[in-house]
């Protein structure tokens, strides 16, 4: 079983590093790109949506987030983009590095969570001034 989830991982990698050369490509329509660069955020990003110590949680939007996304961006490239970059990933393996953009887009994502929040307890009419004649 744990060879078995190792090999799985191991093409997770490989598909991510596709999709990674497949997002770069000329012939990718913008909305595979877009999307493709999401995940690819999202995958490389040094802080997850739900943190890890959250049990149960934390680990479960890694196995059904980033294969989802991975899943929809492969699905909306198309085939000879996709399998261009496959032979290229299986050709020069490379690591991922961690991504800059992809912590941007958590701390984004997070301070729009805070700031709906905050609006939501306060309800719509804080911050306005109370009617005189009343």
């Amino acid at each position: 079983m744990l060879h078995r989830l190792r090999a799985a991982a191991r093409r997770l990698k490989g598909e991510l590093l596709a999709l990674s050369l497949a997002a770069r490509d000329p012939r990718t329509p913008w909305p595979a790109r877009l999307l493709a660069l999401l995940v690819l955020a999202y995958a490389l990003s040094p802080i997850d949506l739900i943190p890890d110590f959250i049990p149960v949680l934390g680990q479960l939007d890694d196995l059904l987030l980033v294969p989802a996304g991975l899943w929809l961006a492969l699905r909306l490239i198309p085939p000879p983009v996709l399998a261009d970059a496959r032979a290229q990933a299986a050709a020069q393996p490379a690591r991922l590095a961690r991504s800059a953009w992809g912590l941007l887009l958590m701390l984004g994502l997070y301070a729009l969570a805070v700031w709906l929040a905050w609006r939501f307890w306060l309800g719509p009419g804080w911050g306005t001034a109370p009617d005189p004649g009343r």
